[in-house]
């Protein structure tokens, strides 16, 4: 297999997983602000609709860009594209 198409499957692999990524930014930020109401339920005397939108959904960002360092490292590792500090 040639190096261009290495390069292609990497690229590929890498739009992939900034689409899942983008994919689950946009729900969390969109679907849990818009359906706050709707959670209604009370927990410890606040919405917990409200709480996720406030304090649950920049907890998963912080996941989101965790989880995307870690995929992205292992695919530059696969395929022998490593920095070191």
């Amino acid at each position: 297999m040639s190096t261009s198409e290495d390069a292609r499957r990497r690229w590929n692999a890498a739009r992939r997983l900034s689409a899942g990524v983008l994919f689950v930014w946009f729900v969390v930020t969109f679907g849990v602000a818009y359906f706050a109401r709707a959670f209604a339920t009370s927990a410890l005397g606040s919405a917990w609709g409200f709480w996720m939108a406030a304090e649950g959904a920049p907890l998963l960002y912080l996941a989101l860009v965790g989880v995307y360092a870690w995929r992205m490292n292992r695919l530059d590792e696969r395929v022998g594209v490593v920095e070191h500090d």
